[in-house]
Order: structure tokens, then C-alpha cells, then sequence
């Protein structure tokens, strides 16, 4: 047994692994981390998943504490969804610079120039702005959260321009006002890098991130003719996961954060599973490392609140997502 004293540089991997998960049932909790987390964090976690299955996940466990190693908004969310269980996030330095993108103030501002639309928020936002909106929405349902408002409703999706993009392209709506925010690892995934990925891996299956700003150039490869449409998949983090284990492809090209081809590696270990671009690593998302996350467990740090009048705006919005139940494939 390693003793109260010992970081993750003096253990081994296995005896790190066997102290979190002795720590958590000490203090009755789970760990909940998300596909973009570093491995060693992904593996020892009770739960590993895209922000719609851990918003579902934080809103049923039994435990009375939740480790979210995420970003800042997803311990809110969690915080949103189960108030009344303590929420502690390893490092709360871990933000999100698409999050960063729109205030609260940004969208009441936003709200006053289209006073009839519905307003549409994507997951990775505060608690403040989701405060703010109708329905929340992840890229696994966005298109199906769009598809349950009515189509005469004015509506304004955001934070991520690109996202919002692919939703008005899968929905057909053009009643959709977009926010021009992004996260910067998604957006530095580039059409021409993806084309010359594509050019240079004729056989490969290639998965997209709706986030991503390749997203659109990946349509386009596929509307043009350049590339069969069965190897072009534009899919969430959660349908990435699914299509990895369905696939009999020798290499699949991915365009998401790099944190995602470990899981599809441990889903799929016949598929080579290749980035499209091997520097868009989230320095959010590989804040949270062994001992943050030991030291989480010892001494209950650092617990993630938000104020109750938030929160009750907020989770009406959280749960009108999660009501619209689980995506079909055109949503994710």
C-alpha cells in the first residue's frame, strides 16, 4: 500500500492506479474523465466518455462526491445536474478557450437584437450562459436538439461557429444565427492539412469533428468527388468511439484533439488510428496529470460550486437537452 505521503513520481503506474481508485472508495466517489484526458487519467477513471455521457453520468451516479477530470464548464455542469453532491476538479486552472468566446452579458446583448429566437447553447459554455439559454446541446445532438424546436422559431446557436455551421448543413435550417467563437485546437485542424492527409492515405477512413475547422472542407472532399462518401465520417467524440469499433479500415485519419486516439486504439487494436494533425493537443485538457488528480482524492481539492440561482436557470436548459434522449446518427 502506498503511504499517504507518496506522489505519482514514486509509484508505479499500477500502484498509482490501485491508491486512486482505494482513495475514491474512501471517499465515495467516481471519476468521471473525458476522451480527451491524458491515458493514464482515461484508464483509471470508472467512466470515460464524450460531455453527453458524462452529463448523464454526473446526474445518475450513486456516490456522493464526483473527480471530474475535464475542463472548468464540465464540473459545473456536473454541478448543475447533482447539487447536491460535491464536485471536485483536479486542477481549476483546466478552462476552455471556446467556452472563453461569449460572456452572459454577451448574450443578453444577443437576445435584445432577436427577442423571439431560441437560444441554443453548446455544452462547452459557463454556468453563467447557460443560464442564459433555452436548450443546451452537444455535438452528438446538436442537429436533433435544432430539429425539436419548431421550424418558424428564430434561433441562435452558440459558441462555435463551426459546429453551427454543420448543423445548419445537416438540419437545413437557415433561421440559425451563429456566434463567431472556436476552440483553438478544433480550429487549427485546417482544410489543407486535411487534404493533404487524405491525398497521402488513399485507402483511410477519415472521422471529423464538427468543432473542427477542417469540418467543412471534409464535406466538400466528399460533395466533389474526391473522396467516396463511405470513408468520410463527420462525428462526434461518443461516434467516433462507436464507428472505431464497427470499422474493418487498416487506418482511420482522425481530426479531433489527440487525447481520442487512445480510446479508439483500445477499441480497435487491428485499425491504425492516426491524427490528422498530431500537435492539436488541448493544454486545458492535459492540465489535470497523476498527482492533481491523488492530490483531488487526499485532500478534496478543488471543489467546483455555483451559485443556486445559476444553477437553477442553468440546469433547465442541461435537462431539456438530456431529454430529447440518446442522438441518432444524423446528430452526431
Amino acid at each position: 500500500m502506498a503511504s499517504v505521503t507518496a506522489t505519482a513520481d514514486t509509484m508505479t503506474r499500477q500502484e498509482w492506479a490501485a491508491e486512486v481508485r482505494r482513495l475514491a472508495d474512501e471517499r465515495d466517489a467516481v471519476i468521471l474523465a473525458h476522451n480527451y484526458q491524458r491515458p493514464e487519467i482515461q484508464d483509471v477513471a470508472h467512466h470515460t466518455g464524450d460531455s453527453l455521457a458524462l452529463s448523464r453520468l454526473a446526474a445518475t451516479v450513486e456516490a456522493s462526491t464526483i473527480v471530474f477530470c475535464g475542463v472548468h464548464f464540465m464540473a459545473e455542469t456536473a454541478k448543475i445536474l447533482a447539487p447536491e453532491k460535491t464536485i471536485l476538479l483536479p486542477d481549476p486552472n483546466a478552462g476552455c478557450s471556446l467556452a472563453d468566446t461569449i460572456t452572459a452579458e454577451d448574450v443578453r446583448n444577443w437576445k435584445a437584437q432577436h427577442p423571439d429566437a431560441v437560444v441554443v447553447a453548446y455544452v462547452n459554455t459557463t454556468a453563467a450562459v447557460k443560464a442564459e439559454t433555452d436548450i443546451c446541446c452537444t455535438s452528438s445532438n446538436a442537429a436533433d436538439v435544432i430539429r425539436s424546436i419548431p421550424e418558424d422559431k428564430e434561433i441562435l446557436f452558440l459558441p462555435d461557429q463551426f459546429l453551427g455551421a454543420h448543423v445548419k448543413r445537416v438540419t437545413g435550417r437557415e433561421n440559425i444565427h451563429v456566434w463567431m467563437g472556436e476552440c483553438h485546437v478544433h480550429a487549427g485542424i485546417d482544410g489543407h492539412t486535411l487534404r493533404e492527409r487524405v491525398e497521402s492515405e488513399p485507402d483511410a477512413e477519415v472521422y471529423v469533428h464538427p468543432e473542427c475547422g477542417c469540418a467543412t472542407s471534409a464535406l466538400y472532399l466528399v460533395g466533389s468527388g474526391a473522396v467516396p462518401e463511405d470513408r468520410v465520417k463527420v462525428l462526434s467524440t461518443g461516434g467516433m468511439l462507436s464507428a472505431a469499433e464497427k470499422t474493418s479500415a487498416s487506418k482511420v485519419l482522425i481530426a479531433t484533439e489527440t487525447g481520442m486516439l487512445h480510446q479508439l486504439r483500445n477499441a480497435n487494436p487491428n485499425t491504425r488510428f492516426e491524427a490528422v494533425n498530431s500537435r492539436a493537443e488541448c493544454h486545458y485538457m492535459k492540465m489535470i496529470d497523476a498527482d492533481k488528480l491523488l492530490g483531488s482524492l487526499r485532500h478534496g481539492t478543488t471543489e467546483i460550486t455555483v451559485d443556486a440561482e445559476t444553477s437553477e436557470r442553468a440546469r433547465r436548459s442541461v435537462e431539456r437537452m438530456i431529454a430529447i434522449g440518446q442522438p441518432s446518427r444524423g446528430g452526431e
